[in-house]
């Protein structure tokens, strides 16, 4: 499994409803692509939940490395001639889980890196049970933790129904539209 996630930043003065409407419409496009768990259109507006600027990103859950492959060899050409080449994170997935919640409002992503003196598989173990227990919460829809091997570090996700208490260093997103064509395939 591959979790990616791009972020474009907005202007100050970009009309978010333009945005909204962006999710609403291309959201429905993506409810039965194969291979892919989930997407999050979100949106950071900035004075909300710690935002200090505008941002428009997708959050992505691929079951196979080779479905997101093809994704960014073709349709992310819309993404590209609306907003430009933006840098992909990708992490290999640890784990991944779907929650009880139902409706995703929030979304939430946190980095930490992984200490150099670390055992690596102790931590990799960690955060894999860590992210169960998560998916376990009751507001929870979905839950992933992902290792970015480049940087050593680990990145957290999880979508909601509701606002999280969420680690300070965590960066919350208003969902705008989750597609789900397979997060009832994930382990609950």
């Amino acid at each position: 499994m591959l979790i990616a996630h791009y972020e474009h930043r907005l202007p100050a003065d970009y009309d978010l409803g333009i945005i909204r409407s962006r999710a609403a419409q291309r959201g429905r496009l993506w409810d039965d692509v194969p291979e892919l768990y989930f997407k999050a259109f979100l949106l950071r507006e900035s004075g909300r939940h710690g935002a200090t600027g505008h941002s428009y990103s997708s959050l992505y859950l691929w079951r196979k490395e080779e479905a997101f492959a093809s994704f960014i060899s073709g349709r992310f050409r819309s993404v590209i001639d609306s907003f430009g080449r933006p840098a992909i994170d990708t992490r290999f997935a640890l784990d991944a889980r779907r929650g009880q919640g139902r409706v995703a409002r929030f979304a939430y992503r946190q980095d930490i890196d992984i200490p150099r003196e670390a055992d690596l598989a102790e931590v990799l173990a960690a955060e894999a049970a860590r992210n169960q227990e998560a998916a376990s919460r009751p507001a929870v829809v979905a839950a992933a933790v992902g290792v970015d091997v480049r940087q050593w570090r680990i990145t957290r996700v999880q979508l909601s129904e509701g606002a999280l208490e969420a680690p300070p260093d965590s960066v919350a997103y208003q969902v705008l539209y989750l597609a789900r064509p397979l997060l009832d395939e994930l382990p609950g």
